[in-house]
This record gives C-alpha cells, sequence and structure tokens, in this order.
C-alpha cells in the first residue's frame, strides 16, 4: 500500500516536470541566445589582411556593444592578388568582383551582410540575392524618418521603390561660391536649384583678367589643371549619357545632346570662363612651398568651384592659419546645390551611397546582421561618427556646420543621386581590359575642338567612327590592345 502510494507520487512529479520543461526550454533557449558566441560574415568588394580601417568606421562599435557577436570580415577580392597586374607580357584579366561575391554569398559558408556601392546592390536585388528590409524595419518599428530624403529615395529608386540596403554615410558635393568676389562685381550670387545655364551666365559675367591675374568664373574642380573633358562628366551624368551602349558595341556620341555638352562646354574653356587646362601654374619665384599652388578657390582665381564636403576642411584650415601665409586673404564663402539640367531638376550633386548594407538572401545569421544594419542606421552611430571630416552621417538630425560656422550644409544632401543604369558595366571592364581606352580617345577629339580645329558636332563624329572600330575589334578579341 505505502509503495502504490509513493509511486503515485512520482508519477505526479514526473508529470509536473515534464509539462514545465517546454517553459524551461524556452527560457534557456531566450538566454541562450543572449550569451552564446555567435559570428556575423560581413563581405565587402576589396579588402587586404589589413581590415582595421573598415571595422574602424563600421563594426568595432557594434562589437563593443554586442560582445556575443564576433565580426569577419571577407573580402571579394583580396587585393593583394593584384601584385604585379599589368606587368606580365599576357594582358591578364580584372578580378570579377560581383562575380566573386556572388561566391561568397552562397555555398556551404555565405557571408551574412554585404557592404557595397548602388550598381552592386542593384544587381544582387535583381537577382533576389538580398532580403527586402520593409518587413523587418515595420516589425521593429525601426525610424527612417530622420534619414535624409535624397538618400532613402536613392535606396528606393535601386529596387522599385523597396528597401533592400541602408548606408549610414554618404558622400557629396556642392558648389563654392566666393562672396567677396561676386560683391566686388556686382553680381547676386548663386542661390539653390539653380540650372547649369543659370551657373555659366553668372559664370561669365564674373570672368575677368588676362595672364596670372585672370579669373575663371567656374571650374568643375577646385583644383588647377587637367581638361574640362574629365571632369564635365559633372555636366552631362544627370542626363545618363553614354559613351557606347550596354553591350559595348555600338558608339553613342554622334547625337544632337552630345553636341549640346561639347558645344557648351568648348565654349565656356575657350572664352576662358572655366579653366582650358593648360594655363600655367604660379610658382613662387623664391622655390618655397605653397599650400594655396594649385587650388583655384582658395587662392582667388575662380568664382564659383564644384568641391566635395572633405573640402570644408580646407577652407577651415586655410582661413585659420592666413595669418602665416604671404599674400592670401580669408575666403568668405557659401555653398549652395550644384546645378541641375531642367530635364532632370532633381538629380545631381555627386551623392554618392558606397556604403549601402545589405542582408544575403542565405545569410547564416540573418538576426544579427539585421541587429548590425539597425545599429549601423541607429542615431547612436550617427552621433558618434557626424565629426566625420569625409563622408556625411544619414541621419540628418545630426548633419550640423563644422567649427560654429553658419554655412547653408542643406545644400550636399537637398538632390537626389543619379540612379545606376546599366549594372553591367564593370563586367563589360573586366572582360575587355582596354575599353576604357574607347572612352579616353575622346579626349584626342575634345582637344582638337578646343583648338578650333574642328567643330563639336565633326569631332564627335570622327569618335563616334573610330570607336566603333575599336569596338569592333574588342568583340572578336576582347584582350585586344590600342
Amino acid at each position: 500500500m505505502k509503495n502504490r502510494f509513493w509511486g503515485k507520487r512520482v508519477l505526479a512529479v514526473l508529470a509536473t516536470a515534464s509539462l514545465a520543461l517546454p517553459l524551461i526550454a524556452g527560457c534557456t533557449a531566450s538566454e541562450a541566445k543572449d550569451t552564446e558566441q555567435r559570428v556575423l560574415r560581413v563581405a565587402t568588394l576589396w579588402g587586404n589582411q589589413d581590415d582595421s580601417y573598415f571595422r574602424q568606421q563600421f563594426t568595432d562599435a557594434f562589437e563593443l556593444t554586442h560582445p556575443n557577436v564576433t565580426i569577419e570580415v571577407v573580402a571579394a577580392v583580396d587585393q593583394g592578388s593584384m601584385y604585379g597586374y599589368g606587368n606580365q607580357e599576357e594582358q591578364q584579366e580584372m578580378p570579377d568582383s560581383l562575380e566573386n561575391l556572388k561566391k561568397i554569398m552562397t555555398g556551404d559558408n555565405p557571408v551574412d551582410v554585404v557592404v557595397a556601392d548602388t550598381a552592386t546592390i542593384k544587381s544582387l536585388i535583381q537577382e533576389n540575392m538580398v532580403k527586402q528590409l520593409d518587413p523587418l524595419i515595420q516589425e521593429d518599428k525601426f525610424d527612417t524618418s530622420d534619414i535624409v530624403p535624397s538618400v532613402l529615395e536613392g535606396i528606393k529608386d535601386l529596387g522599385d521603390q523597396s528597401i533592400y540596403a541602408l548606408t549610414p554615410t554618404f558622400s557629396s558635393s556642392a558648389l563654392f561660391f566666393n562672396k567677396a568676389m561676386f560683391q566686388k562685381a556686382g553680381v547676386e550670387p548663386p542661390t539653390d536649384n539653380m540650372t547649369w545655364d543659370d551657373i555659366f551666365n553668372l559664370a561669365t559675367r564674373l570672368t575677368k583678367g588676362e595672364g596670372k591675374d585672370h579669373e575663371f568664373g567656374f571650374s568643375f574642380t577646385t583644383y588647377q589643371g587637367g581638361s574640362p573633358y574629365y571632369s564635365m562628366q559633372q555636366y552631362y551624368n544627370s542626363l545618363q549619357l553614354k559613351i557606347f551602349d550596354d553591350k559595348a558595341e555600338k558608339m553613342t556620341v554622334d547625337s544632337p545632346q552630345w553636341e549640346k555638352v561639347w558645344s557648351t562646354i568648348s565654349k565656356l574653356a575657350i572664352d576662358k570662363v572655366i579653366p582650358k587646362g593648360d594655363e600655367p601654374q604660379d610658382q613662387d619665384p623664391n622655390g618655397r612651398y605653397n599650400p594655396l599652388q594649385g587650388d583655384l578657390f582658395l587662392s582667388s582665381k575662380a568664382a564659383m568651384v564644384i568641391g566635395d564636403y572633405s573640402y570644408i576642411n580646407q577652407l577651415i584650415d586655410a582661413n585659420k592659419n592666413a595669418d602665416k601665409m604671404e599674400g592670401f586673404t580669408k575666403v568668405d564663402w557659401d555653398v549652395v546645390t550644384p546645378p541641375v539640367h531642367p530635364e532632370a531638376p532633381e538629380i545631381g550633386g555627386n551623392i554618392y551611397l558606397s556604403s549601402l548594407m545589405a542582408i544575403n538572401s542565405s545569410a547564416q545569421n540573418p538576426d544579427d546582421a539585421w541587429e548590425l544594419i539597425k545599429y549601423m542606421n541607429s542615431e547612436d552611430w550617427a552621433k558618434i561618427k557626424a565629426r566625420s571630416s569625409y563622408e556625411m552621417v544619414s541621419r540628418k538630425s545630426f548633419i550640423k556646420p563644422k567649427d560654429g560656422l553658419d554655412y547653408n550644409i542643406q545644400a550636399f544632401y537637398t538632390l537626389k543621386p543619379v540612379p545606376p543604369t546599366n549594372t553591367n558595366m564593370d563586367k563589360l571592364y573586366q572582360k575587355m581590359p582596354n575599353l576604357w581606352q574607347v572612352s579616353d580617345k575622346g579626349m584626342e577629339y575634345f582637344t582638337q575642338v578646343l583648338e578650333n580645329k574642328k567643330t563639336p558636332k565633326e569631332a564627335l563624329g570622327e569618335w563616334a567612327a573610330k570607336g566603333n572600330e575599336m569596338l569592333e575589334k574588342l568583340k572578336k578579341d576582347p584582350k585586344a590592345t590600342f
């Protein structure tokens, strides 16, 4: 009798314990998730043995606040493998960074997070290789309202208005102008949202002087030297003009749009409104180092220039040390949005999203991947990195003028980035290592226009014909040289 009673008690205890097991197991799993050591694999397009810069920029703070997660940085292309490239007789093919990236996103040990530029992310979206983030953003009520609108719109443009990536930083440029030069000329300074024609008209009115006393009204860059052939890409990029078609089989420069671009820019250069590229640089007669040499804006040789965000540091440093530089007068400056075309009034400014973060569709650790992206795009991270000298944080609440100055900082992030068009272009250049020479050939013909030897229409026609010959040769032999 006693044994039967004892047996029933044992069964009762076991039954109660069995009911409690799922609860205990649940708690244990949750606690284990918080304490277990996990690896989060983060892919970059390029890298080498020393990944300290990338870690300092992006992952150190996350590891500090998430001690149970270890970041492993995986480069799609090892830059160390590029040693000796181009020194061999046989033409080497450039590594295909996108294809290499796809390899480490698949297989037995796929990476969890991808950090890449717009063209790469767009390609991955088109192939369904990265996760849509909208459901995660909604589920966690992750606030995107403070993200710079032009940055967020640029991201949405990559994925048919859906979000597949977020970026903690972006780079940008604006139109810097010298207030004193405008006041002296009695001309109203530029304002936001001006067209290229508006700016060129202002530049023409500001142009004056001869020889070493000449002052340009505008320059595509802050430095002196170099033909406008390369820098004028800023003028036609937002028009999405192409030198050849998406298959690199036929030239597309023999068109009215291209003729207008070349006519406009060459006339400005010939009239010395913008630098032509062959102007002699001022040399110190005593051979001393001049920190302003070659800088058109700091030396007041150009009234307006396109400069990137980091150029502000140079202006601040120069003005602070004005008394140490003989003949230098402090520059009274401000910025406005870069010029736009009427056909694309919201696009410009060279906004570049180079650190977009996306989750691999085959991620082994998608939860921590989302935690990393959330953290990197959080207010806490933006607050830490807002004082960056080279890039701007994506949260506009933390974008402030530097050094207590008062300038139009919104000019750097008002316009939308130019959306990538041909995401296959990198592959073409990898397949045909000398394809760049087709584009470079245009410099020869543009120079002939600057020298008044040919009209823009004639020069573009000849470039188109020569370029088609080169493309045909590359079609037959992708490694052909010229």
